[in-house]
C-alpha cells in the first residue's frame, strides 16, 4: 500500500506543478500581449485583454477609469499610433479562490521611470481577462517629504 501511494504521488506532483506553469505561462503571455499592443497601438487588442467590467487606477490622483471611460480617453492616442510602452519584469503571481482568481504585481520601466503595477485576472468563458489593474509611480521613501510639497505648488 505504501509503494501505491508513492507511486502516486510521484505521478501526480509533477502534473500540478506542470499545470500550474502552464497557468503562469497563460497569465504572463496575457500580460506581455496586454503591455505589447499599447506599445503598437493596438486598440482592439488591447481592449479585448480586459474584462467588460475592467477598472484602470492610474498615477493621477483621479484616474480611476471603467472600461468604457478609458476606452474613450485611450482612443485619441492608440489613433494616433503612440500609445504607451511599459517594460514589465519581476512579476509575481498569486492565485485565490481555487485558481478563479490570480493577482500579480510586476515592476515595470516607463516614460515616468520605474513604476509597479498590480493587477487582478479572471477567467471569462474559459479565457483569462485582466479585471483590474493599478500603475503606481515609485518614489523612495527618503523623498516623500519633498514630493508632498511638490504635490502642494
Amino acid at each position: 500500500m505504501r509503494f501505491l501511494l508513492i507511486v502516486f504521488l510521484l505521478l501526480t506532483l509533477p502534473l500540478g506543478v506542470f499545470s500550474q506553469q502552464s497557468i503562469d505561462k497563460d497569465l504572463n503571455t496575457l500580460i506581455d500581449s496586454w503591455h505589447q499592443a499599447a506599445t503598437k497601438a493596438d486598440f482592439n487588442t488591447y481592449f479585448s485583454k480586459v474584462s467588460s467590467d475592467f477598472v484602470f487606477l492610474g498615477t493621477a490622483p483621479g484616474e480611476r477609469w471603467e472600461k468604457a471611460e478609458f476606452e474613450s480617453f485611450c482612443k485619441p492616442y492608440f489613433d494616433k499610433g503612440k500609445a504607451w510602452d511599459f517594460v514589465p519584469s519581476n512579476r509575481n503571481w498569486k492565485f485565490a479562490d481555487k485558481g478563479k482568481f490570480a493577482f500579480f504585481d510586476e515592476d515595470l520601466a516607463t516614460w515616468m521611470e520605474g513604476c509597479r503595477g498590480s493587477g487582478i485576472c479572471t477567467k471569462i468563458n474559459g479565457e483569462w481577462k485582466i479585471i483590474y489593474y493599478n500603475l503606481t509611480v515609485l518614489i523612495e521613501n527618503e523623498k516623500i517629504k519633498s514630493f508632498i510639497s511638490l504635490r502642494k505648488e
